[in-house]
């Protein structure tokens, strides 16, 4: 070990391995300012953002619009609790959510809560009293959460290791992954299937799909699938929830992904950037489902935070303009090229694959097997740290590298980080 100077980054990581519980997994990074696509760490040390505080930021940090709106709220009053004061912010937010909202037609309200999470165990509650079923169906790679409920619905062991038994009624069905050969027929068959073999499909509140799962793989459903499974769902009366806490507020392009599909969902589900930083998520939906529910039967000490939803209303209003999304087509567009640059220069790129600026390497020891290189990906994103680049990881076998960049990055920043990921990449594998 060298004898160099404590830096500031060690203090603080010395006090989070004596305070911080175990079980949160951090990197060595200690942040001290963040704007736009940049962040600089305690020590001064500035970092291109392809991360985006895990998706929360695809306005950018510190979108000024939304700073501004949460000091003006700040300065009237921080929290009321909705259910003892009601106020505008709520009340706003919501209505802008039902203009904005992709679901089936109808009158459309929503419920607003602190996470993702808390928002998908609440579509699940409207969609059990709106239809009287207790079941829930959901998909291979899905991840919806880490409360008990949401944590039955995710499809991965590490989120799940040591802390059954989970919550009942809840049964997964294939999803289309065509990289390693599941079609859209496949997975209608296999959710055929299990109407079939496991849960009758008339005892069915609710099935639950993001449309480009994050966690599991950063795999876009196959264009034809939604619009499958929203006729699946029609058939039996089941509720079609669309899982955008990742994919929504203008990660693909428009304000939400389900848009690319030409489907409208029953329920919506969003958070993460929704709330510019701030914790915020929301149900929406038709009144005919989401007042299916008496009063009291929804709610939250925090949900809906006044400061939260300033700024939300804030990110909306900017995600919408035509500016913003014709710089996100076009980031998709570069970032889509410059990656499939690196897949024909890195032999260990099995698959490029995204919608709009929401795009990952999918990475492999052998083109050929296609077997999984997920100790690779975590050597590339400890390698792009070190070049001063933030990268995720994510996928089943944590072998898929995620591009969630602030959709507000310059071209500038975003060639840096291009090129940083590549030196990464070629680094890991050497």
């Amino acid at each position: 070990m060298s004898l160099r100077e404590r830096s500031a980054t060690d203090a603080v990581l010395e006090a989070r391995a004596r305070y911080v519980a175990a079980g949160v997994s951090t990197p060595p990074l200690v942040v001290a300012r963040a704007e736009g696509a940049r962040i600089e760490d305690v020590d001064g040390r500035e970092y291109v953002d392809f991360a985006g505080g895990l998706g929360c930021q695809n306005a950018g940090h510190g979108l000024p619009a939304a700073v501004a709106a949460i000091h003006e709220q700040v300065d009237r009053y921080l929290h009321q609790c909705f259910m003892v004061g009601m106020y505008e912010p709520y009340v706003e937010l919501c209505r802008r959510l039902a203009e904005l909202s992709p679901c089936r037609s109808g009158e459309q309200k929503s419920v607003l809560v602190n996470s993702g999470a808390e928002a998908v165990e609440n579509a699940v509650k409207i969609a059990r009293a709106a239809t009287g079923r207790p079941a829930v169906v959901v998909f291979d790679r899905a991840f919806h959460g880490r409360t008990l409920l949401t944590m039955t619905m995710t499809s991965k062991v590490t989120y799940k290791r040591g802390f059954g038994p989970f919550a009942p009624e809840v049964y997964r069905a294939p999803a289309p992954y065509p990289y390693r050969g599941v079609t859209t027929d496949d997975a209608i068959d296999g959710l055929e299937t299990l109407f079939r073999s496991e849960i009758d499909p008339e005892a069915v509140a609710c099935v639950v799909l993001e449309p480009v799962q994050g966690e599991g793989g950063f795999i876009p459903m196959p264009r034809d699938f939604p619009p499958r499974l929203r006729a699946l769902c029609g058939r039996h009366g089941i509720v079609y929830v669309d899982d955008e806490i990742q994919s929504g507020v203008g990660r693909t392009g428009p304000v939400w992904a389900i848009e690319h599909f030409g489907v409208e969902p029953d329920l919506l589900v969003s958070g993460k950037s929704l709330g510019g930083g701030l914790p915020l998520a929301a149900v929406t939906g038709p009144a005919e489902i989401v007042d299916a529910v008496a009063p009291g039967g929804l709610g939250g000490t925090f949900g809906g935070n006044p400061a939260a939803c300033a700024a939300a209303l804030a990110v909306l209003d900017e995600v919408v303009t035509e500016p913003f999304q014709r710089r996100a087509r076009e980031l998709g567009d570069r970032i889509g090229a410059a990656l499939e640059g690196i897949a024909g220069r890195v032999e260990a790129v099995g698959e490029v694959r995204g919608l709009g600026p929401m795009q990952a390497l999918e990475l492999v020891e052998d083109r050929a097997t296609k077997a999984p290189a997920g100790a690779l990906a975590a050597a590339t994103t400890a390698a792009a740290r070190e070049r001063g680049l933030l990268l995720l990881s994510c996928g089943l076998h944590g072998n898929v590298v995620r591009i969630l960049v602030p959709l507000v990055i310059s071209d500038d920043d975003l060639e840096r980080g291009l090129e940083l990921l590549e030196e990464s990449l070629v680094a890991a594998a050497a």
